[in-house]
């Protein structure tokens, strides 16, 4: 299979931390970039097969991207790599891939490796993905309620719990995914309720209570409903979705964790799924009384995030969105 990122989608959602990030054009970044390159090539070598080729596909503020083509493969293979460790940079997103790997329904690059390099640094070699075409809307659709209803593979989730074996980030922001029993509970707390603490503003504080005031906690919102855990992408917008072949759906740069399905779709605005998307996903899994509402809370998480991430009109957007709950 043939994986291609694009280094806008990568620029857009990810921003490193200060205490690792290298100037891309200095000398010590070039000398760790070839560094890193090499222990990459090597690892492939020694665990895939010789290199025929490999080429440099750019990269963002934070990684660098190449493909490289191996003696006896029918596909070629992509590797990232960073200046950062891998638990910083890799970790999240390479548990995350296999996560929905394992329920074996959309397309999702493979995780060969992830680690660090001997010189420092760290790289990950997926499989590569071709995604130079456009995928089928209902097939996508129908793919994703698939991902949404296959058994949980993770022991917690398996027994209903919600979040994550590891931590990750949404774009450069921490996302905490430590296990609960409680849905509401999660998202309130370890999802928006992160955000607002994040944002240290108090009229964002301010209105975030009167939401909770109105909704019982949020409570009010999923009565009626039951919540099972999903594995979700989690940052799934039109940056992270392309075409494989003939139309298949391939989905990758996720932010995964166990949650309900419906929080995928905080993304939305920012996606533009077409009617034959609903079609599709609704042939698997029925819309819920309620949805509208709970639409607007899980767009607000991300609102909130893109406001952290770059200020400017998100800040509004997440008041009037807050607004929305607080006066339902």
């Amino acid at each position: 299979m043939l994986l291609l990122i694009l280094a806008s989608a990568e620029a857009f959602l990810t921003a490193p931390a200060a205490p690792h990030r290298l100037a891309l054009g200095s000398r010590r970044h070039r000398l760790l970039a070839m560094g890193i390159d090499a222990d990459a090539e090597r690892w492939i070598t020694q665990n895939l097969g010789p290199v025929k080729r490999s080429q440099r596909l750019g990269g963002s503020s934070w990684a660098s991207f190449s493909r490289y083509t191996v003696e006896g493969k029918d596909s070629d293979y992509f590797v990232k790599s960073s200046s950062r460790p891998s638990d910083v940079m890799f970790l999240g997103e390479a548990v995350g891939l296999r996560a929905m790997h394992a329920t074996g329904t959309v397309t999702v690059p493979e995780v060969m490796h992830f680690g660090d390099g001997d010189v420092g640094g760290s790289f990950m070699v997926m499989s590569y993905l071709d995604m130079s075409g456009r995928p089928d809307p209902t097939v996508f659709g129908r793919k994703l309620a698939e991902m949404h209803a296959a058994p949980c593979a993770q022991a917690e989730a398996a027994a209903g719990k919600f979040g994550f074996d590891v931590e990750n980030t949404i774009g450069g922001t921490p996302q905490p995914n430590a296990w609960c029993d409680d849905w509401v509970q999660f998202f309130r707390e370890q999802r928006i309720g992160h955000q607002v603490k994040t944002a240290g503003d108090a009229r964002i504080r301010k209105e975030w209570d009167a939401v909770l005031a109105a909704t019982d906690g949020l409570a009010s919102l999923f009565e009626g409903v039951e919540v099972k855990p999903s594995v979700l992408h989690g940052d799934l917008w039109s940056g992270n979705i392309g075409g494989v072949g003939d139309g298949e759906p391939a989905i990758f740069d996720p932010a995964v964790y166990y949650g309900h399905h419906e929080a995928e779709w905080g993304m939305s605005w920012c996606a533009s799924f077409p009617p034959l998307f609903w079609k599709g996903y609704r042939e698997i899994i029925p819309k819920d009384d309620g949805f509208d509402e709970r639409a607007v809370l899980y767009e607000l998480y991300h609102k909130l995030n893109h406001y952290n991430l770059f200020g400017g009109g998100y800040y509004y957007d997440s008041l009037g969105l807050m607004g929305q709950l607080s006066r339902r």
